[in-house]
């Protein structure tokens, strides 16, 4: 039996009469990351939600730790956190309460402490208490940077899928970012990350378009 954190065997999936992917293969290990390369509205997206258990594929199967899923299964759930590429914010909550709310929906219990070091970690501290409407692009991608410090390390959420995590940050978002992912992975979790920009990270590479219908 592998040791492969996630197995993606056969996958392809279709939109009416157009055709995503056919027949992708993945394996990632605990430890590692996967970046999906390719350009906008390739599929990458697509992939990344049939990976979550949010999308079922027309073919193929998903094991998560070993164990074939479904869709929405309670493995997929326990298992896998994705964030996609939109921020699914709410104007009228505060950044703390934003952040509250996402970890809630992750099944994550923390302390008000946790959340609030979540915050300052990330270079938030002094927006904890302003209203999702007032942030910037940026600051809002970075609530998303403080969702992940806290799953770092934590049971369950062992498995990253993550959707153009790299959007609207500056430079030192970005590289916040990596110092995450880093942290994650050297806790032996795992990351599938989907992005059309340059990414530094050490680890597999593939290039979405090969998975596509020509």
């Amino acid at each position: 039996m592998s040791d492969a954190m996630l197995v993606a065997q056969g996958l392809s999936l279709s939109r009416g009469v157009r055709q995503l992917f056919v027949g992708f293969n993945l394996s990632v290990m605990p430890g590692s990351a996967t970046i999906l390369r390719g350009p906008n509205g390739v599929g990458k997206t697509s992939l990344l939600r049939v990976l979550a258990g949010l999308t079922v594929p027309d073919e193929g199967n998903i094991a998560i730790g070993g164990e074939v899923t479904t869709a929405l299964s309670l493995m997929a759930r326990q298992t896998v956190l994705y964030i996609g590429h939109a921020n699914a914010l709410k104007d009228e909550l505060t950044t703390d309460e934003n952040l509250s709310t996402q970890l809630a929906l992750d099944g994550q219990s923390v302390r008000p402490e946790v959340r609030l070091d979540a915050l300052r970690s990330v270079g938030l501290w002094d927006r904890r208490n302003v209203q999702g409407r007032r942030l910037s692009q940026g600051q809002k991608r970075r609530i998303g940077l403080a969702r992940l410090w806290v799953n770092i390390g934590r049971q369950g959420k062992r498995v990253w899928l993550l959707d153009e995590p790299t959007n609207a940050l500056d430079q030192a978002g970005a590289s916040l970012f990596m110092d995450i992912i880093d942290a994650h992975l050297a806790s032996g979790g795992a990351a599938v990350i989907a992005t059309h920009l340059p990414l530094e990270l050490s680890g597999a590479s593939v290039d979405f378009n090969m998975a596509v219908p020509q």
